[in-house]
């Protein structure tokens, strides 16, 4: 697997055949990045173009540079050397064995016998409200635990050290842990997402119009204030989420953790991104 310093992403036309404005970005080992935009506006294309390392031959005509240069076209096409990790929100496992099976072969695979399937699990259930077991079936796992396990494996386990996030805000796993998990271990990572949450967590983003690249913003020290909030309102929704889960009830004082600005309507207009 080539080490992987800097991806290059050099750009190329909009739907309507323009120039993107964004005619080059360098993305390191460590960085977050957002992609955000309306529906149609060429999201999941741009992390297509990533996956498949374009070389201007896709409809959009971009070029991915791999520590500045061309990638080889092993590099593009042998499955052993995969670059690209991609996680989303509609993951399921067809294969009928126990978790600690699986992640025990995809260890072996990769060369790293070494490696504890528990700790794995541990990381795993980190993530998730319901604990996994290692004797538990994969195709008995739900939504949220398949994508728990899936960002501990690509963390752990997976050479790809770059990581594509499409729109896991749903997915039901704690989604700061997750990305906390997969940054530490020096992963490249991209999310697209709608949830401004996940969009303020990133140092950057890129904003997507009509199929193009079109701005690049870097996190404002105002809005890093308003992440911290949103973080903060997040992680008490998680909690009432348990709650509800576990068949409590919710009283008043499970609030007391929110922000006013969450419970007052005038202060919450300020929050509005």
């Amino acid at each position: 697997m080539v080490k992987i310093e800097c991806i290059s992403l050099i750009g190329g036309i909009d739907k309507s055949g323009n120039p993107e404005n964004i005619t080059s970005l360098d993305i390191r080992k460590g960085e977050i990045i957002g992609i955000v935009g309306p529906t149609g506006s060429g999201k999941s294309q741009l992390i297509a173009d990533i996956e498949q390392l374009s070389q201007k031959d896709s409809s959009t005509r971009r070029q991915i540079l791999v520590n500045g240069k061309v990638p080889s076209p092993a590099l593009r096409n042998d499955p052993r050397q995969k670059m690209v990790a991609q996680l989303s929100q509609n993951m399921n496992f067809l294969a009928d064995m126990e978790v600690r099976d699986f992640l025990r072969l995809h260890a072996r695979c990769r060369g790293k016998d070494q490696i504890s399937t528990d700790e794995i699990i541990q990381k795993a259930n980190q993530l998730t409200g319901e604990p996994i077991k290692p004797n538990d079936n994969l195709t008995i796992l739900s939504g949220g635990q398949t994508r728990a396990l899936m960002v501990a494996d690509v963390a752990v386990i997976s050479e790809s050290p770059i990581v594509l996030i499409d729109e896991i805000e749903n997915a039901g796993i704690k989604k700061h842990e997750a990305l906390e998990l997969l940054s530490g271990h020096n992963k490249l990572i991209m999310i697209v997402t709608h949830d401004p949450v996940m969009a303020l967590s990133a140092k950057k983003r890129i904003i997507m119009k009509n199929g193009g690249m079109s701005t690049l913003l870097e996190a404002t020290p105002e809005e890093n204030i308003v992440s911290e909030q949103l973080t903060g309102i997040d992680a008490t929704i998680l909690q009432l989420r348990e709650l509800l889960r576990n068949g409590k009830h919710i009283r008043e004082t499970d609030l007391h953790n929110l922000p006013q600005s969450l419970l007052c309507k005038e202060e919450n207009a300020s929050l509005t991104l």
